[in-house]
């Protein structure tokens, strides 16, 4: 598998979990290899390969998560901030309501979703600030704090950052 680290360290022999679409796998890291140099480990912001033992190519997907096994969990439901993107930004032109059906764009994946806006909000307008709860159709590895992006039909239509997750 490929990717960034974007905490910690991960070393050869390291037990690690694949979180996120399907469901949790453990398994070992058998090497670690930057710029197709052979590495004992990486750490945070290296660009990695990292070989798994007995995993094929079958079995991950792009925006699954590597992890220590239970530091990261897959979860499909959360609240969230979101800044949807106003037409002079590129957003939309129109408004949107209760069921908005987006994808969400996290990490490195789009996963379609749900937004369930808070009670009293009718809709939200381009250029909104807003807080929503989201839900999505497959679980992501996600936790407090991570960012993502709000896209329909390919384009970006706005941002927004976890606050709490719900399941």
């Amino acid at each position: 598998v490929t990717g960034r680290i974007e905490r910690g360290i991960v070393k050869v022999g390291d037990e690690i979990e694949i979180v996120g679409l399907r469901p949790n796998q453990i398994t070992i890291v058998t090497g670690v290899e930057m710029f197709r140099k052979v590495l004992d480990e990486g750490q945070a912001g290296d660009n990695v390969g990292v070989l798994l033992r007995g995993t094929k190519k079958e079995d991950v997907e792009r925006g699954m998560v590597l992890s220590k096994p239970k530091s990261i969990t897959p979860h499909t439901k959360f609240k969230a901030e979101i800044y949807v993107l106003a037409k002079e930004e590129g957003g939309r032109h129109t408004p949107f309501f209760n069921g908005y059906r987006p994808q969400f764009y996290f990490r490195t994946t789009d996963v379609t979703g749900i937004m369930t806006l808070n009670p009293g909000v009718e809709m939200v307008m381009p250029g909104d600030n807003v807080s929503v709860t989201g839900e999505l159709i497959s679980p992501i590895a996600m936790d407090q704090g991570l960012r993502f992006a709000v896209r329909e039909g390919g384009k970006t239509v706005g941002s927004g950052v976890v606050t709490e997750i719900l399941a």
